[in-house]
């Protein structure tokens, strides 16, 4: 069903955008905020997704904290929906929990509905679900393209046994995608679980930023192209 390992890099500025492009990156996860596990992007990065080669899936995700739904926060996802379905993107980025911890068939179902034919990955929300097999089963029946997922874990690697349960399981039914912590040097652990596609931001801390230490602002991580090409280079040759 999916014909090549696909690497799917994460990012949330101009910079990380051309640099997992100029890497050979498969496909863009379209962010802001990725120091908070990221959120919707803004309208300037969305602008520049239109022109990007590469298909774009945006983030949906209004604020940070936990994954549950709220009436204003659901207003708020359905529009970001709308927008990026009116931009031309490929596809959205989502992930809804109800508060016993179960995915939330009846907002997501209301996201499907919103998407149309926009591509729909599943994000780690499911990693929060106290029945990961169940939340699949509900991936697959409101036919989501993909699932990302760590296996339950803070990173990818921890969660090994889990992603490769996870793989038997979806049969080709839906893509499964290692992230959280991927990159060269556990890139082929991952990929012998049988994940269908990997996802990180292979990213660094960029040397040529501005030092704004003084005033308390961390110096930002940008994607690089040489670790997405190193990545990739790993993939073809791994499966």
């Amino acid at each position: 069903m999916f014909p090549h390992l696909e690497l799917e890099v994460c990012v949330d500025s101009p910079d990380s955008l051309s640099a997992a492009v100029e890497g050979g990156a498969d496909r863009i996860e379209l962010c802001s905020a990725l120091g908070l596990g990221g959120l919707t992007p803004g309208p300037g990065m969305i602008a520049l997704a239109r022109d990007c080669p590469l298909p774009c899936h945006a983030m949906i995700r209004p604020a940070p904290g936990d994954f549950l739904a709220r009436t204003a926060g659901m207003q708020a996802i359905l529009a970001d929906i709308a927008a990026m379905r009116a931009a031309g993107l490929a596809g959205i980025v989502i992930g809804i929990v109800t508060p016993q911890g179960d995915l939330d068939a009846d907002a997501l179902m209301r996201c499907r509905d919103a998407a149309g034919d926009m591509d729909i990955t599943i994000h780690r929300a499911i990693d929060l679900c106290r029945d990961q097999m169940a939340a699949l089963e509900m991936a697959v029946g409101m036919g989501a393209r993909r699932i990302l997922t760590s296996g339950a874990a803070p990173t990818a690697i921890q969660g090994l046994d889990r992603i490769a349960a996870l793989c038997r399981a979806a049969a080709g039914r839906i893509q499964i995608m290692a992230g959280s912590g991927v990159d060269d040097g556990n890139a082929l652990a991952l990929i012998a679980t049988g994940v269908d596609a990997l996802h990180g931001s292979c990213a660094g801390v960029d040397g040529a930023q501005q030092d704004c230490s003084a005033i308390g602002i961390a110096p930002r991580k940008v994607t690089s192209a040489a670790r997405v090409r190193s990545l990739k280079d790993i993939m073809e040759g791994g499966r």
